[in-house]
């Protein structure tokens, strides 16, 4: 049973609807839950916009950092 609250595979999305998906998705999340993200890219660009967004509110850790995949848990505090 995994931890996760929900899991997001970006790879599975076109580029102009992933960042919508997964903001969709960690919006769901209730404080204290969290969510997986998977990608075939180093998703930076994804925490530098919740850096902006959500500043204090999350949490980022990576759980396996590539080459081919890029596994991330994004935590709502």
């Amino acid at each position: 049973m995994s931890n996760f609250a929900a899991s997001v595979d970006a790879r599975k999305y076109p580029p102009r609807e992933k960042h919508a998906v997964i903001f969709d998705t960690y919006g769901k999340l209730k404080s204290g839950e969290k969510m997986e993200l998977v990608n075939d890219h180093d998703p930076k660009p994804l925490y530098y916009q919740l850096s902006a967004e959500e500043s204090g509110k999350f949490e980022w850790e990576y759980l396996e950092q590539g080459p081919e995949v890029w596994r991330v848990s994004i935590g709502k505090k």
